[in-house]
């Protein structure tokens, strides 16, 4: 077995995100002081994916009486990846990407796409108020406002299309244009505005409670220890063998909610998952009360170009996006992992956004606080990979929500705990068709991240492939 010397690890010293200024005292966890021997189940990360499927598990298994032994193994502090430097935007999409879809997929499997979306936002508030978790969720209404005329005539065109094919999800959007648009988002220049129900949170306190309850159900959590290697077969007892710089753990079943680094310890998925850096930022305002903004945005330049934002209680703002100015130099965001250092090109992009986006802003004072990083994991063909690893009996994945993972994971982890406890075949999970992981996906040469950067900046910066 050959440890892999690749540099597409985890780095050290990642931009503090907002979400990460008060740090749980789970953070950098070890349940036990020595690597545990073996395990019924690992999970390997510590995020959004491996907490919600860790939650999903000791739910099916705790009135069989037959408690599986399940160990995390994360490979910086617990929620220090994209969970934990996201915009906290629980925003569904039951109207854009599946209506780009319809033609390769046909009406029922975008139907329940849409539906599986929308259903995360009672999902996570059902279980917020079940578990008692305080983690700031507020659920609204979301806007989608568009400020291209060429954009706006896409999205439409695809809403028309699956209102047309009455797509339950799509009759809970509303849309308006021209002035009305304006009048209803508050955003200067829109041209037209999608709204439905949404809602944000703060992610890492969601996650670190999910945790929390885990560990004091008997889960082992490990931070700080990174998977190197997980073996090309399983031994004569079923067992894989999974190598980390703290020595060797076997496991009867893996999960890997690895998203960006997925490919770094399953080299199949080398460029189907790709990790893509973003930017993301808290802006405050000195002006007590704050200009008021009930609802959440996102905010369409082009058809590549997008920047999304959530209000908070205490009047701050957290806003990301800016592609527009990164997005043409591919190294400054492509199968790059460096969360230590800020895009370069980025970093003034935030300054004033609230003044020259929204009207009632202006005289706000409202200045950026905090700025950060994150790596997400982008599909290439942009659908999550979930289900069994093509030829590994009893490993699974769930990875590659190209940024969009809020309303798509929690519900998947579920549809993956009831193949790793139940026995379900992926068809009875519940989770899309679409989503589901197989061979001929990953034989699939269709990059459309690389696709879509070469139509967007045709013309415009290049950069060497």
């Amino acid at each position: 077995m050959v440890l892999r010397t690749d540099s597409n690890d985890p780095v050290q010293n990642s931009t503090q995100s907002f979400w990460r200024t008060d740090l749980d005292s789970l953070d950098s966890h070890r349940t036990t002081e020595v690597l545990p021997e073996s395990a019924d189940i690992l999970v390997i990360g510590a995020g959004y994916a491996g907490a919600s499927t860790v939650y999903h598990l000791l739910e099916k298994t705790k009135k069989s009486g037959c408690k599986p032994r399940i160990v995390i193994l994360e490979a910086r502090e617990a929620c220090s990846g994209a969970t934990g430097r996201n915009g906290g935007h629980l925003k569904p999409d039951p109207f854009n990407r599946p209506g780009s879809l319809i033609e390769e997929f046909g009406i029922e499997a975008v139907a329940e796409a849409s539906a599986f979306e929308m259903a995360h936002v009672d999902a996570i508030k059902v279980v917020v108020e079940r578990e008692n978790i305080d983690c700031d969720l507020v659920v609204t209404r979301t806007f989608d406002v568009q400020l291209d005329s060429s954009t706006r005539g896409q999205l439409k065109a695809g809403y028309d299309r699956l209102i047309g094919s009455d797509v339950a999800a799509a009759r809970g959007v509303q849309y308006v244009a021209g002035k009305k648009a304006e009048a209803l988002s508050g955003v200067k220049g829109a041209k037209g505005c999608f709204s439905h129900t949404a809602g944000h949170l703060w992610p890492y306190k969601f996650i670190m409670h999910l945790l929390r309850k885990a560990i004091a159900q008997g889960v082992n959590l490990q931070t700080h220890t990174p998977v190197q290697e997980v073996s090309s077969s399983q031994d004569s007892g079923g067992y894989w063998k999974i190598t980390t710089p703290r020595g060797l753990i076997k496991a009867k079943t893996i999960i890997y909610a690895s998203n960006a680094y997925t490919s770094n310890i399953l080299p199949q998925y080398k460029d189907k998952i790709v990790p893509v850096r973003g930017i993301c930022c808290r802006i405050t305002t000195a002006k007590k009360p704050a200009p008021h903004l009930p609802n959440s945005y996102m905010l369409r330049h082009s058809t590549w170009e997008q920047d999304y934002l959530i209000p908070r209680t205490d009047g701050s703002v957290i806003v990301g996006g800016g592609r527009g100015t990164y997005y043409p130099i591919l190294e400054s965001w492509y199968d790059n992992v460096d969360d230590s250092t800020l895009i370069e090109s980025a970093k003034k992009y935030f300054d004033g956004y609230m003044q020259r986006t929204f009207r009632g802003w202006e005289d706000s004072g409202a200045a950026v606080d905090k700025i950060w990083t994150g790596i997400m994991g982008y599909s290439a063909d942009g659908l999550p990979h979930i289900g069994v690893v093509p030829g590994k009996p009893n490993q699974f994945i769930l990875a590659g929500f190209t940024g969009h993972g809020m309303p798509q994971i929690f519900l998947s982890a579920r549809g993956i705990a009831s193949m790793a406890v139940e026995g379900k075949d992926f068809e009875e999970t519940g989770v899309p068709r679409i989503y589901k992981t197989t061979q001929a996906r990953l034989d699939c040469k269709t990059n459309r991240i690389l696709e879509s950067w070469k139509e967007s900046t045709q013309g415009r910066v290049s950069s060497k492939l």
